[in-house]
């Protein structure tokens, strides 16, 4: 069985909606499976997990949050290499420019995006769920 993280910020619930769904995934196709807040996690975690889940609103001018998310991810990501990983989140402006830059800043360090990015203008629809759950299973 293989064991995946999902790792997420949320400051409005639209982003933790989007884990749940992606946990509800990985779980569906068999993994056992972690709901990390990211400040509870870092790259001394990473070796726990076959897969992990990213999830991070846009914030300011399409980034991603830069308090708490940003520090974690920046000191996970050279960590990355071998594992799975899908990255999702949800902004309430912008076209995803923040996903577009955060998938090619993973691209460039070689880290195996298992799936498509999910993105959602504020909460997640029906449709957005499914999709959400179909990254969890590429996470399994």
């Amino acid at each position: 069985m293989s064991k995946v993280a999902v790792v997420y910020w949320s400051g409005t619930g639209n982003t933790k909606k989007m884990a749940d769904a992606v946990v509800e995934g990985a779980k569906n196709a068999g993994a056992e499976v972690e709901l990390i807040e990211c400040s509870s996690f870092d790259a001394s975690r990473i070796s726990e997990f076959d897969g992990i889940g990213f999830g991070c609103p846009s914030m300011g001018v399409e980034v991603l949050e830069e308090s708490s998310f940003e520090p974690m991810f920046e000191s996970c990501e050279n960590s990355l290499g071998g594992k799975k990983v899908a990255l999702f989140g949800s902004y309430g402006w912008g076209d995803g420019e923040w996903m577009r830059d955060w998938e090619d800043r993973c691209n460039g360090k070689g880290i195996n995006l298992t799936s498509d990015c999910v993105i959602c203008q504020e909460s997640p629809s029906a449709d957005v769920v499914e999709d959400l759950k179909v990254l969890g299973a590429s996470l399994a």
